[in-house]
């Protein structure tokens, strides 16, 4: 891929799943990364892969919901590697405690809301704003945030984490109109059903035949997936890709 080796890229939400892939992924392109996340053990085991592998990379402790914390993230990234290049926004509160009470909206909870919104929205928006102008100084560079199928096809239920995730997929085009003609390019990745193989052999066969059947594609979503299309977009390879929001899952929506 053109345009990856020596990049220096932040992965904000590193430790497993679709930000661990990614940070594998970017690392074995050539880059340099720097993972962040709230489970540090998580950070260390992607970085401890990556070293392995060949690929430099480094682990930090962060909180996408506390700006300190987000600032301190990228802080990190210039003492590490003298500057920014690139970044993924991948993290989100899939805990019980959050998504697993995102009711409809007759059993909203407030509380539920606002933690949502302040890690996978305001979040997002922290790590834009401190990454903007690091960078500008590198003479222009990449955000790609993660989105999600629930922000265009209606839920039932996870109407705080499918309006977060509208609200991510808004911050995309607003980052990418205000700051395109300076040379940074924002875009977004929207996964459908992406598990791991941990997850995938706790399912039951019915469960991952009647996902698949929701699909256009022969098999169901692999964190791979995802870290190939976000890897693509931070390359310069998609240099002329600003603003966009593309649908990762399958065939599973089609739309413009």
């Amino acid at each position: 891929m053109r345009g990856l080796k020596d990049k220096r890229i932040v992965v904000a939400g590193g430790a497993t799943g679709i930000g661990a892939a990614t940070a594998e992924r970017l690392a074995g392109e050539g880059a340099r990364v720097l993972v962040g996340d709230i489970n540090v053990a998580g950070a260390k085991a992607t970085v401890e892969r990556v070293a392995a592998a060949g690929g430099t990379a480094a682990a930090a402790e962060f909180d996408l919901s506390d700006e300190v914390s987000v600032r301190a993230l990228f802080e990190r990234a210039v003492a590490e590697f003298g500057g920014v290049d690139g970044v993924f926004n991948v993290g989100a509160d899939l805990s019980p405690g959050t998504i697993g009470r995102d009711g409809d909206l007759s059993e909203m909870d407030v509380a539920v809301w606002r933690r949502t919104f302040e890690v996978n929205l305001i979040g997002y928006a922290h790590s834009c704003r401190v990454a903007i102008p690091l960078l500008l100084a590198a003479g222009g560079g990449a955000i790609v945030n993660t989105s999600s199928s629930a922000a265009f096809v209606g839920e039932p239920l996870r109407p705080a984490y499918a309006a977060s995730k509208a609200g991510v997929n808004a911050l995309t085009r607003h980052v990418a109109s205000r700051w395109g003609k300076e040379g940074v390019r924002c875009n977004g990745v929207s996964p459908g059903l992406v598990l791991s193989e941990t997850g995938l052999a706790q399912m039951s066969e019915e469960f991952k035949a009647a996902v698949l059947a929701g699909t256009r594609s022969t098999r169901l979503g692999r964190p791979s997936d995802l870290a190939a299309a976000a890897a693509f977009l931070l390359s310069d390879d998609a240099e002329w890709i600003n603003g966009q929001t593309w649908s990762i899952d399958g065939g599973g929506s089609l739309h413009d």
